[in-house]
């Protein structure tokens, strides 16, 4: 007999791992279905409804929707019966796990996306994180650092906490066809620019914009035919850090990219990727970092969320010090004048990648839904 799985996800429009989840978990074993709490219709939904896995999608505006959107999830669930239930995100994560325990449905996971954010900007949520906690039966830590967060500040006993770390398609950021790279550099008026530099950081201050940006008008006055891609440019420092680039970079020097459909292609466009997170703990995980050495792009990091269980300094990328604009801007330049150092990065990059490929993603989390 089957295991029934139903996912609960708020306010998500194109997610590459969802789609791959409901590609390839084995349908002889769990029966899916998903449940999406999003204002409007979404890149994911579509992708499932195209592909005849069951979706319903409640209308959640802001928290005061919330009671409504409660008992529409109550009943839902009561209509689909479900086993398990693995809920991703704030309000999917609160709303869900809630009905669930109301509902003594056996196993509710969710997965923790994000790491010391609330402890360090939003100290009122801690107490709504912890409830979240003692809701689940499981949790899905993505990187050991999201592990050791939520034993060290949020008390929770370690048999509770499950470490999978995302999986990723890694082929695919290397096969990419010339002509999708061709569009992209077309669309973002990349094609006589050199270096490309990017970055894909939401505008968010603990992404460390407020280095990068300094260090990139460096990297201007001495190669005066940079250009730049700032991408996932939302968030809620994004006019302080739209306005910081604006006053630093001339305008024709660089690009916001809200959001790309094509991310594999996106990655191919940059000679040169930067990644620089304030401190060790701020990221939950961080999948920009295997992305980008997906891609073989030679890379530049500071090392937080999951980068420092298999970012090597100057085996497979190169490790800059937290919040150290110079330091950052002398590693880009040995990048660009040291080809072999480039082309080491590059080669030694895949090879590194072997935690985080799809196929044991979804054995794990087959496991983990056993019951």
């Amino acid at each position: 007999m089957k295991t029934k799985a139903t996912f609960i996800i708020s306010n998500i429009n194109k997610a590459l791992a969802f789609e791959w989840i409901a590609e390839y978990l084995d349908k002889e074993k769990f029966e899916l279905s998903f449940i999406l709490l999003n204002k409007e219709n979404s890149e994911l939904e579509k992708y499932l409804k195209n592909n005849n896995i069951p979706v319903y999608r409640i209308k959640l505006n802001n928290k005061k929707s919330y009671p409504v959107v409660f008992i529409k999830l109550l009943r839902l669930l009561i209509k689909i019966k479900p086993a398990l239930i693995h809920t991703h995100l704030r309000d999917a994560n609160f709303l869900g796990l809630f009905a669930g325990k109301i509902l003594r449905i056996k196993k509710r996971i969710y997965t923790r996306h994000h790491s010391t954010y609330n402890i360090k900007y939003h100290h009122k949520a801690v107490k709504w994180d912890r409830f979240v906690n003692w809701l689940s039966t499981d949790i899905v830590a993505i990187s050991k650092n999201v592990s050791n967060v939520l034993q060290k500040y949020e008390n929770v006993n370690p048999s509770k906490i499950h470490l999978l770390h995302h999986g990723f398609k890694l082929d695919e950021f290397q096969n990419v066809n010339k002509k999708r790279i061709e569009k992209l550099q077309i669309k973002y008026k990349t094609d006589n620019k050199h270096p490309v530099i990017g970055v894909i950081a939401r505008y968010i201050e603990l992404k460390g914009h407020k280095y990068i940006v300094p260090a990139f008008k460096k990297i201007l006055k001495e190669y005066p035919n940079a250009f730049f891609i700032f991408a996932n440019t939302n968030g809620p420092d994004k006019e302080e850090i739209s306005s910081l680039i604006r006053n630093n970079l001339p305008e024709d020097t660089y690009v916001e990219i809200k959001f790309e459909k094509d991310l594999f292609a996106l990655y191919k466009l940059f000679n040169i990727y930067v990644h620089t997170p304030i401190d060790p703990e701020t990221e939950a995980f961080g999948q920009t970092y295997v992305e980008a050495l997906a891609a073989g792009i030679p890379s530049v990091f500071t090392l937080s969320g999951v980068a420092p269980e298999f970012i090597k300094d100057r085996k497979n990328a190169l490790v800059i010090d937290y919040k150290n604009s110079n330091e950052l801007y002398n590693k880009i330049s040995e990048l660009i004048n040291d080809p072999s150092l480039k082309d080491k990065l590059k080669n030694n990059s895949f090879s590194t990648l072997n935690n985080f490929t799809l196929k044991l993603f979804i054995e794990k989390l087959e496991k983990l839904y056993d019951i």
